[in-house]
């Protein structure tokens, strides 16, 4: 709860200081600031903090062809993987658990996190876009 608040403090500091600043790029730091505690808490632990995988055990996030699948990213999220996939031209087949407990605001942090940080850096995905992608689960 303490890391949560001082990354909310970063947040609103960061926030603050850009009054320049379209709502939209203060809506979208918001989400990534989340997403990276979000990250770190539910999934650095397979995919690294630095997002490179854990060698053939668990598949890299960094330099992805699914970042540009934002869709899909949402549903594994969401749903899990089963059964063999195949990432940067190399297979895995370990299950990755569905993230049942995020909440659809959180998933769109996550997504708009390793976007930000491994994929298309302007990309940003709000929670609308997530209920739509899930039905509003």
């Amino acid at each position: 709860m303490m890391k949560r608040l001082s990354w909310a403090a970063l947040a609103a500091l960061f926030i603050g200081s850009s009054a320049c600043q379209s709502e939209e790029e203060i809506k979208r730091q918001k989400y990534i600031t989340e997403g990276i505690l979000l990250y770190q808490t539910n999934c650095a632990n397979c995919h690294q903090k630095d997002g490179k995988g854990l060698e053939a055990l668990y598949p890299p996030i960094t330099g992805s062809e699914y970042l540009s699948k934002p869709d899909s990213i949402i549903h594994i999220i969401r749903h899990g993987q089963q059964g063999p996939i195949v990432v940067n031209g190399k297979r895995y087949n370990r299950p990755m658990p569905p993230q049942t407990h995020l909440s659809n605001l959180e998933i769109a942090e996550i997504v708009s996190y390793i976007n930000a940080e491994w994929g298309q850096k302007d990309l940003f995905i709000d929670v609308k876009h997530v209920d739509r992608v899930l039905g509003k689960q």
